[in-house]
């Protein structure tokens, strides 16, 4: 899909198009599982992810192409900075703004020459990104890059290095090439490597090379896979859902190879399922000697007032749960440190 051709299926009610369609065998799917690992919690998640009219959009505004008149308009649209000090990484460009009420900013079109304004987006995909820590000068891999929202923040907080940005996946790789192009200025993306490799290689091909590294891994899209378009897309999904974690296991392992010692890396993914999230943490953290968990609960403290996060979780990692005024998530972030 285009980018803003999802968002166009939303059912706007001004336009009259018909309201996306509940996948009834996802939701049933959906229903049993996470009855299981979120008690009573899955109610109130399950009544933000199947209701799309109470969807909120967060505005990451691009620091290359910067507006004041946006920011006043946001001001008086009732918009206010999603993240605010004391982050324990919060750098001075990063600019994000957000409100309590449902709805989407009218998303900017391609213009040749232009850089865009800003970005829209879930608040919580920001979450890895700040807790990724990146600074001046180091090198990075955005491991599975498309399509291109957390590689755009990571180029507000900071001017790496080395930039890698990998997709293996043929069309999303170009989506993401578009995309970083059209927020990023001419000197500064040569210092953008693309590559569409397998990203179980990339820790091979090139070890122990970078600072940091991101994993946002392929995952079940619960909020997307919710509304497949028919049963056949539907059981397909529930399928590969069953290969995910392995996949995920061996994009970690990949990862960890990549880094230098004393590097880290954040992995985070787009679901509840703990079979991607925790459990693949775990089996990580049990598999590999040479990795350590890092606490960013003092991040997570301090974003508590504008997302609701699962109770009960280790304090390497988080996740996301959405309800309604705060309708971010499903957002799973971990993470780790190699010695």
């Amino acid at each position: 899909a285009a980018p803003g051709s999802r968002s166009a299926t939303l059912g706007n009610k001004t336009k009259g198009k018909p309201q996306k369609q509940i996948c009834q065998v996802v939701l049933d799917h959906f229903e049993k599982q996470y009855t299981t690992e979120l008690g009573h919690t899955w109610t109130s998640v399950r009544d933000v992810l199947t209701y799309p009219l109470c969807w909120q959009y967060a505005i990451l505004l691009n620091k290359f192409s910067q507006s004041s008149e946006l920011e006043n308009t946001l001001g008086v649209k009732g918009y206010h900075p999603a993240f605010q000090r004391p982050l324990p990484y919060l750098p001075a460009l990063l600019k994000c703004y957000i409100r309590r009420t449902p709805g989407r900013f009218p998303a900017q079109k391609h213009q040749p020459g232009k850089l865009k304004e800003y970005y829209l987006l879930n608040a919580s995909s920001l979450l890895p990104v700040l807790a990724l820590e990146v600074k001046d000068g180091e090198d990075v891999l955005d491991l599975c890059a498309a399509p291109g929202g957390k590689s755009i923040a990571i180029l507000q907080c900071a001017y790496p290095g080395q930039f890698h940005c990998n997709e293996y996946d043929d069309l999303r790789s170009r989506w993401l090439k578009q995309t970083i192009e059209s927020f990023i200025p001419y000197p500064l993306i040569n210092l953008i490597t693309f590559s569409k490799l397998d990203g179980r290689q990339i820790g091979n091909l090139k070890p122990e090379l970078y600072d940091k590294v991101l994993v946002d891994a392929p995952c079940s899209n619960d909020r997307s896979w919710l509304f497949s378009s028919n049963i056949q897309q539907a059981t397909l999904r529930l399928m590969q859902r069953k290969e995910l974690p392995s996949l995920q296991f061996q994009l970690l392992r990949s990862a960890i190879k990549a880094l230098h010692p004393g590097g880290s890396l954040v992995y985070s993914t787009c679901t509840l399922s703990r079979a991607e999230n925790s459990d693949v943490i775990n089996l990580i953290l049990n598999s590999c000697s040479n990795v350590m968990p890092v606490d960013i609960s003092e991040m997570a403290r301090a974003v508590s007032q504008e997302f609701t996060f699962l109770g009960g979780t280790q304090q390497h990692e988080l996740l996301v749960l959405p309800e309604k005024g705060r309708a971010w998530g499903p957002m799973y972030v971990a993470k780790l440190k190699k010695m």
